[in-house]
């Protein structure tokens, strides 16, 4: 059993363990029972537990949010960039990512970690929003309010709802292709938040 564990099976074992049960339950023979496989087998991967912690954070970041960023960019045409981040978004293991966060709290070096995806999350809806708006307070706005929605979803302990999460998605998609609309027509025209009422900036 042994010689068919890699090192990517132990990273992605934890994170189903912060999944499936929280921070609380990450240990060493936690992980090793769920491969079926001794506590040697995992020194042949990982120098001690502190060094299999610091390889889980970053393989986290690294396949959860850097992949996918780089893949998004990849992509022309700015509004579908958007839809396919929004479906990744709607994918993720959101029990891990909440798990996560509870554990960047107690640990700087998570934290830092932590920051770091939700910067470059930030940064690439922010690059969308300028791209179609030319507009830095609005791209700030859209790009704060889908990490609202992401980091609010993961952090509620109201039952999962991925229907709802997906329903928040279609209104932020077509809040942004309206206001894209609006631009390319020459209709400078956003909504006061306090009173819902339509304002034409160019005033």
């Amino acid at each position: 059993m042994g010689a068919t564990t890699t090192r990517e099976l132990y990273l992605e074992t934890g994170l189903a363990v912060l999944a499936d049960s929280g921070y609380s339950a990450l240990k060493l023979s936690e992980v090793c029972n769920r491969l079926r496989v001794t506590s040697g087998s995992f020194y042949h991967f990982f120098k001690n537990w502190s060094d299999y912690t610091n390889q889980l954070i970053e393989h986290w970041l690294a396949s959860r949010t850097q992949v996918e960023v780089a893949a998004a960019r990849a992509e022309p045409d700015p509004l579908r960039r958007m839809v396919d981040l929004i479906e990744f978004a709607a994918s993720l293991p959101h029990d891990a990512e909440a798990a996560i966060r509870t554990w960047a709290a107690m640990d700087p070096d998570v934290g830092k970690v932590q920051e770091a995806a939700d910067r470059s999350r930030y940064d690439v809806v922010f690059d969308i929003a300028m791209e179609l708006l030319d507009d830095r307070v609005a791209a700030h706005r859209y790009s704060s309010w889908a990490n609202f929605v992401l980091t609010g979803y993961e952090q509620t302990t109201l039952p999962e709802d991925r229907e709802a999460l997906r329903w928040a998605a279609e209104q932020f998609i077509t809040s942004l292709a309206d206001a894209a609309r609006n631009r390319r027509e020459g209709q400078v025209v956003t909504t006061d938040v306090r009173t819902q009422t339509p304002v034409d900036v160019r005033d």
